[in-house]
């Protein structure tokens, strides 16, 4: 038996538009720690890991542990059906093909549900070591949508480089080249709109836009992101989720053919 009680229903909504773009069906895992997803796109190039902690829900209860296969557009459709302020419960019973998803209004004067079929899906867990980075940004996560939105309007890649003087955005197209640098500031009176880099060596790395700009459809979700780079792993994008968990992105760097060949 599975249980989920979330007070603040609008967060699964924005977790859901976070990841549906780039990833179409996926399994929602779920244990008595918490309701978690990793899923890769569908070229394999990016992979997406949410964690939900169990303490960050109102009531969590899963008996044992449990996988639910579902199509992303179709949860998200339903979550449409919910009220700003509901408060979202997600019930599924062993070995049941359903899971129900029931929408209350603060007050309690409206309850929905809705019940859903669940899908077979074959994925592959993969597991992701732990590793040293020789780059880690935290910027105002705004600011990195906004930085990924602009450049894509003049190249497709974009060049990430970190200095001990702050981190640098470059990209080239047929109209031209831009380039912005995020510099260093801790100074700041909110902490969530420093930009604080912690380097042990300099890093430059070349991205496709077109995935970083999918990663910042989880901006709602938190104010700052943490980007964390290293030059033979894919690049770390994390935004945290309150205080119950995170989403990441992982995507690797693009690896430059010969300019010269061409």
């Amino acid at each position: 038996m599975l249980e989920l009680r979330l007070v603040q229903g609008s967060l699964l909504k924005k977790v859901l538009e976070a990841i549906k773009e780039l990833v179409t069906d996926a399994n929602f895992d779920c244990s008595a720690t918490g309701f978690s997803l990793q899923a890769m796109d569908s070229s394999h190039v990016a992979l997406v890991a949410l964690l939900l902690r169990s303490e960050g829900f109102e009531h969590y209860r899963c008996d044992r542990n449990l996988s639910m296969g579902m199509n992303l557009n179709n949860v998200s459709k339903m979550l449409r059906c919910a009220g700003a302020d509901d408060i979202i419960t997600i019930k599924a019973d062993d070995g049941s093909d359903t899971v129900t998803f029931m929408f209350e209004s603060p007050n309690q004067d409206k309850i929905a549900d809705f019940e859903m079929k669940l899908m077979d899906i074959d994925s592959e867990h993969l597991g992701i070591p732990d590793a040293e980075y020789q780059a880690i940004v935290r910027m105002p996560s705004a600011e990195f949508a906004r930085i990924c939105k602009d450049l894509s309007s003049i190249g497709d890649t974009v060049i990430i480089s970190v200095t001990k003087e702050g981190v640098k955005f470059s990209t080239a197209g047929d109209i031209g080249t831009a380039n912005i640098v995020c510099r260093q500031n801790k100074t700041v009176d909110k902490p969530e709109e420093a930009t604080i880099i912690e380097m042990q060596e300099p890093v430059s790395l070349t991205f496709a836009l077109r995935y970083l700009n999918s990663f910042t459809k989880a901006t709602p979700l938190s104010e700052t992101v943490t980007i964390s780079l290293s030059s033979d792993l894919p690049v770390v994008v994390e935004y945290k989720i309150a205080e119950m968990g995170y989403v990441r992105y992982y995507l690797a760097p693009k690896i430059e053919e010969d300019e010269d060949m061409k």
